[in-house]
């Protein structure tokens, strides 16, 4: 996954952590999937919005 191993996927993820906090995240991983999601919707020209 990108030439990223483990250790040094924990260590982005501490950061990460230590940054916004523990209790941003899921706030944070539910923002970024939506965006990739609307992303998706884009790129193929969905018109339709889906909640």
């Amino acid at each position: 996954m990108f030439g990223i191993g483990t250790q040094e996927l924990l260590i982005v993820l501490m950061l990460v952590m230590i940054v916004f906090g523990a209790g941003k995240l899921p706030q944070i991983g539910s923002s970024l999937g939506q965006g990739i999601r609307n992303f998706k919707h884009g790129i193929r020209g969905d018109e339709e919005n889906t909640a």
